[in-house]
């Protein structure tokens, strides 16, 4: 996979996205509900992800978890933990979970599917323009579902779908150094995409 890996700045140790989301998007007018709907050119990591994600394409995983591992991976200290960043929707089956935890067989290491959790009732943060609204949506709806395995101190790996303003990612940070094993958070994003 095709990647231009950037870096992202916030309350973690380090913190890399694999690239855009896409490179193109064009307003193409609203579907029955009023929605916007969008012609969109997306770059490699952005069609593996809108695959995953809207499709219920699991045959993408391999591929996003293999360019963490090749493009992030490499970038980072070492890894003891893998965490998915809790789910905004509910599914029966959780895109970014399946990502983490190929990534972490590779790694060999443990992936923590339900360590970090999101209260029932949150509203989706994509329905949400700013970055205080999602602010907000967010305060003390995280939490741990339970402790670490371990004595620690571990370097854990925060993987996240969709990099946009940030606000999930620093309040999953802010919960996660709760944690008095942890002892570094690092933050790998699938794709990353400008506010609205």
């Amino acid at each position: 996979m095709q990647v231009d890996v950037l870096e992202i700045h916030g309350p973690w140790d380090c913190g890399f996205v694999l690239d855009r989301h896409s490179t193109h998007s064009t307003l193409t007018g609203h579907d029955a509900h009023g929605h916007p709907t969008f012609e969109t050119d997306y770059t490699e990591a952005g069609r593996a992800l809108y695959q995953l994600k809207s499709h219920d394409d699991y045959g993408q995983v391999p591929a996003l978890a293999k360019a963490l591992y090749t493009h992030i991976i490499p970038r980072l200290p070492k890894i003891h933990v893998v965490v998915p960043m809790a789910p905004s929707k509910k599914r029966s089956r959780q895109p970014v979970s399946h990502v983490a935890a190929y990534l972490a067989r590779m790694l060999k290491v443990p992936a923590q599917k339900k360590f970090l959790v999101k209260a029932a009732g949150s509203r989706s943060l994509k329905d949400l323009a700013s970055r205080e609204e999602k602010d907000a949506a967010l305060a003390g709806r995280l939490s741990l579902a339970h402790d670490l395995d371990g004595g620690g101190p571990f370097n854990v790996l925060l993987v996240d779908d969709l990099y946009e303003t940030g606000a999930s990612l620093d309040a999953a940070c802010q919960v996660l150094r709760e944690c008095e094993k942890i002892q570094h958070i690092y933050v790998a994003a699938l794709t990353w995409r400008r506010p609205r």
